[in-house]
């Protein structure tokens, strides 16, 4: 794709922003809740993951001045997350509210791609000499009612015509912050009980502000999001039976509460989790996030073919070779491919398999939604 000298629309849709998108009889989110609710929508969804230095840099490039103006640029079924605020929260080193500071976790922002893009990094658990669960109650937790759920009404009316998944929750993911990985792992094998206690607690804290945000926007919420990262390139960074003992039951029983109140469970989990998958399924997830196919077990065929018929799947293009280093035919042929493995599942959603790196091209980012509507 040429592009255009800077200053100028490099993307031929930048310059029709005015006009409606592709599709402007259905909007997104109509188009997912078509898939979640097992019906075929009017054409494949696609969803838009990246860094923030990768979006500042494809605003400029395709002479957007905003998000909403990309999504529109490039038709894209964009999924809104919208969060509760807390006043409590100090500013990380991106000079925006840190989720962890409430739960007086230290982040730094560490560099890479020779300082492309950066990343946070948490340190100095604060739970790091905690040994056993009466300890933990001498640690100031913070209260679902620190969050300030005033302004999320108005925001869901502002996204309504797209998906929206508020109150995110990943239990295991937080206690290791809170704790630090390998005292997290280790906690496991030696010391379960006092997983089970500092879990219990981070659940009623998330659960409290799931329940604050759907009192207060209702059903225009469609998901919450109910994550973790618990695999590598390679497999899982805990045993399966680990994860039932430990961590299934707390993400269970957001998903039901989800479930109780109307709406799906969004679950995004990292690298090799095949083995995790009919635990996963068990506990009533609806859509699976990421979709790393490049790691161990996670062939695309074969995630199809066994579970398919259970799952929305989102993700899938890859961004750890194809988007950055491959050309712009390269991704639209890996499009077209997912297109066609998951025909014939209950859904798939396009979406790169995680956030699209600093170092991807714009023609490579076009070429991913360019793909979707020639389909």
């Amino acid at each position: 794709m040429a592009l255009a000298p800077p200053g100028r629309n490099r993307n031929p849709r930048c310059n029709r922003l005015h006009e409606p998108p592709y599709s402007s009889l259905v909007t997104p989110r109509e188009r997912w809740r078509a898939l979640l609710d097992g019906r075929r929508p009017d054409r494949v969804p696609c969803d838009y993951w990246a860094t923030a230095e990768t979006t500042r840099r494809l605003l400029a490039d395709l002479g957007c001045r905003t998000e909403a103006e990309l999504w529109r640029a490039l038709d894209i079924d964009k999924c809104i997350f919208l969060a509760p605020t807390n006043p409590n929260a100090a500013e990380d080193t991106w000079h925006i509210p840190s989720q962890f500071s409430v739960w007086h976790v230290e982040t730094i922002s560490i560099p890479y791609l020779d300082g492309l893009g950066s990343y946070q990094e948490a340190v100095n658990p604060p739970l790091a000499n905690v040994s056993s669960p009466a300890e933990l109650d001498a640690f100031p937790w913070p209260r679902a009612e620190d969050w300030d759920v005033s302004a999320l009404p108005a925001q869901c009316d502002q996204w309504r015509d797209y998906p929206i998944v508020s109150a995110a929750y990943e239990p295991f993911y937080t206690y290791s912050r809170l704790r630090g990985m390998d005292r997290a792992l280790e906690d496991l094998a030696v010391n379960p009980e006092l997983v089970d206690a500092a879990m219990e607690r981070i659940f009623e804290i998330h659960a409290g502000i799931a329940n604050r945000v759907l009192d207060a926007c209702g059903d225009r919420i469609d998901f919450l999001y109910v994550a973790e990262d618990l695999g590598t390139q390679q497999s899982l960074l805990m045993s399966p039976k680990a994860f039932r003992r430990s961590v299934k039951p707390w993400l269970k029983r957001m998903i039901d509460l989800a479930h109780s109140r109307g709406v799906h469970a969004f679950h995004h989990d990292d690298g090799a989790i095949r083995a995790l998958l009919p635990d996963l399924i068990e506990i009533g997830i609806d859509l699976l996030n990421p979709i790393q196919w490049r790691c161990r077990g996670m062939d695309r065929q074969s995630l199809a073919a066994d579970f398919g018929d259970k799952l929305v799947f989102h993700g899938g293009v890859d961004n750890q070779y194809t988007l950055p280093f491959g050309a712009p035919e390269d991704v639209r042929r890996q499009v077209r491919e997912n297109i066609e493995i998951f025909s014939n599942c209950k859904g798939y959603i396009v979406c790169p398999c995680h956030n699209i790196q600093a170092n991807t091209p714009t023609a490579n980012i076009v070429a991913l939604y360019e793909a979707v509507h020639a389909t």
